[in-house]
Parts: C-alpha cells; sequence; structure tokens
C-alpha cells in the first residue's frame, strides 16, 4: 500500500470512530509534537546490552518467514 493510501485509509478510520472534528483534531494534535528520534530509541536502546540485542537477532533469523 503506498503511503498516500495508507494515509487516507488511516485517516478515513479515524473520521469512522471519532467523527470528523475530532479526527482533525487528533491529526493537528499529532502534528504538532515535538518527535525526536534520536532522543526516544536511546530512551529503550541504552537498556539492553549487546548479548540481549544479540539473541533478539538470532531468535529472529531462525524464525520462518510466512509466505
Amino acid at each position: 500500500m503506498s503511503p498516500v493510501k495508507l494515509s487516507h485509509k488511516g485517516f478515513q478510520a479515524l473520521v469512522d470512530l471519532l467523527g470528523y472534528v475530532n479526527a482533525v483534531g487528533f491529526s493537528r494534535h499529532e502534528d504538532h509534537k515535538i518527535k525526536d528520534y534520536t532522543q526516544e530509541r536511546h530512551q529503550w536502546l541504552d537498556q539492553l546490552t549487546t548479548d540481549e540485542i544479540l539473541a533478539d537477532l538470532a531468535f529472529k533469523q531462525n524464525q520462518e518467514i510466512p509466505e
């Protein structure tokens, strides 16, 4: 699904659930949040050890990928 179509479908889902006015309000609120991916990443990544990261990678590599 293209990003444009995904955005449209997501907004339509908000409208269906919240109504148009509240969906627009939610969307405006989300657009104005300050997003700092680097800071957010450090909040969870700094808690992990190298061994935990490597164990998670090994686990994911051993999982079967559904067709």
